[in-house]
């Protein structure tokens, strides 16, 4: 079974537990997906599938094209790869299947969900970086500047140095979300917490690579 799935973010909302207790969740559409491609051992080195999210109706380049077409698919929108390590369902998987999402998690399991964080413009070091800021009086010229770049003998800045600039907008990772439900009849999986990305972005679920108990 691939301990992954690809889906959309819907949103965050809040549900309440048999104790009262409110828990803040996002609700993601995860699928239903389809496969595209399998990658055996015999072929690839390794096995794995490729599954396919929404559709994909125009600015589909040739490659895309006979890539899906010789999946005999529909064309997707988003395409993401996940290793597979239970060789009987590899076997058993073809191409072109749909898997739900309820055939992936189940309540209680713990995923790392990926996905593009929102972009934030310009941003200067205090907000991108949380630098502390500048004094407020005497005539002081830094009050939300970068400050100090560094000696003064290199006679440059180095590589790495944190400045302003552009802020979010980058692939990041949130891990250790616990799955609150699975509704497999809406394909909706929501998870507790907050995910990276504005509403209606991709996002991928994976098994959380740490352990939770």
């Amino acid at each position: 079974m691939p301990k992954g799935t690809l889906g959309r973010k819907l949103g965050m909302t809040q549900i309440f537990t048999e104790n009262g207790n409110v828990v803040p969740v996002t609700v993601i559409e995860a699928g239903p997906v389809r496969v595209v491609q399998k990658k055996t051992v015999e072929t690839d080195g390794y096995e794995a599938v490729q599954l396919g999210l929404g559709e994909k109706l125009k600015n589909v380049n040739k490659p895309e094209r006979g890539h899906f077409a010789k999946a005999q698919v529909v064309p997707a929108r988003k395409l993401a790869e996940f290793r597979i390590e239970d060789s009987d369902f590899m076997q058993a998987l073809n191409v072109g299947d749909e898997l739900k999402v309820d055939a992936v998690f189940a309540t209680g399991e713990y995923v790392d969900v990926t996905a593009v964080s929102k972009g934030k413009g310009f941003a200067g070091p205090i907000k991108r970086h949380g630098f502390g800021r500048g004094p407020q009086t005497h005539g002081s010229m830094y009050h939300r500047r970068v400050g100090s770049l560094g000696a003064t003998d290199p006679a440059r800045v180095f590589k790495g140095r944190r400045m302003a600039g552009r802020m979010g907008g980058e692939r990041c990772t949130i891990q250790g979300l616990r799955v609150v439900k699975v509704d497999g009849e809406r394909n909706l999986l929501i998870v507790q917490g907050s995910v990276p990305g504005p509403k209606g972005c991709f996002v991928t679920v994976k098994a959380t690579v740490k352990h939770k108990a």
